[in-house]
């Protein structure tokens, strides 16, 4: 009987650390949710537009540079003050600002065969589900590791911008392999910077968390579009 009682004890005080575990849980499947509805916006407006000749003639490079900028504009925004926003607010500049790569993603789409397109998107969705999960498991911290992948970023993009001058069509495809090497990394990190976040959140009041949702959601997004891209760059097949 009393080793009984002492099993109650121990299960009661385990009680609120499972609570807590759900409540960091319930949120990080919001990010995760957020983030899939911001990929199923992006996707569905890239594909009806480039199924319409008429859609497909008002994007120039004009078009997109502009809704490019304004896109850099929201990220910047929606990460400076999500905190501050209303819920709502963070929820829509986050729909709008998917919405918006859909459209600019449109070309790219023009460029490869719907197959690659497809095959390309089984990849990344495979190899972000595995290094997210790996993330969010391993006790591993991964801090030193997403400040040296930042500073490879900040050196990848700085490429990029070097080869838009220059058009080789070598640098391009080893830009495109460090970009997938860069952005597998950095879902690994920014899932365990969520979960911690989380977790530091569990307990938080709805619209908090929604914030939080968000931001997270945008952070995963931006990971998954740009393995994305990086990996059909790289192993694409072109029209």
């Amino acid at each position: 009987m009393s080793d009984l009682r002492q099993f109650e004890q121990v299960d009661s005080a385990a009680a609120p650390a499972r609570t807590a575990s759900v409540a960091a849980a319930d949120l990080m499947n919001k990010v995760f949710m957020w983030m899939t509805v911001g990929l199923g916006l992006t996707g569905s407006i890239a594909l009806y537009i480039s199924s319409s000749p008429e859609l497909m003639a008002g994007i120039t490079g004009g078009t997109v540079l502009v809704l490019f900028l304004i896109q850099i504009g929201l990220v910047f925004w929606l990460s400076a003050r999500v905190m501050a926003m209303q819920p709502l607010t963070a929820t829509l500049v986050f729909l709008g600002y998917s919405a918006l790569t859909g459209i600019t993603l449109t070309p790219i789409f023009m460029m490869y065969t719907a197959s690659s397109i497809g095959m390309t998107f089984i990849v990344t969705a495979g190899t972000f589900g595995a290094m997210a999960t790996w993330g969010m498991v391993t006790k591993t911290d991964l801090t030193k590791m997403g400040n040296i992948l930042m500073m490879a970023l900040i050196g990848l993009i700085i490429a990029s911008v070097v080869n838009i001058f220059m058009g080789s069509g070598l640098m391009s495809l080893v830009i495109s392999g460090v970009g997938v090497l860069i952005f597998t990394g950095l879902t690994a990190y920014d899932a365990q910077k969520i979960k911690d976040m989380s977790i530091q959140y569990q307990h938080a009041d709805g619209d908090t968390q929604t914030r939080v949702a968000i931001i997270g959601a945008l952070t995963l997004y931006l990971d998954f579009i740009n393995l994305f891209l990086m990996l059909l760059r790289f192993v694409g097949d072109r029209r």
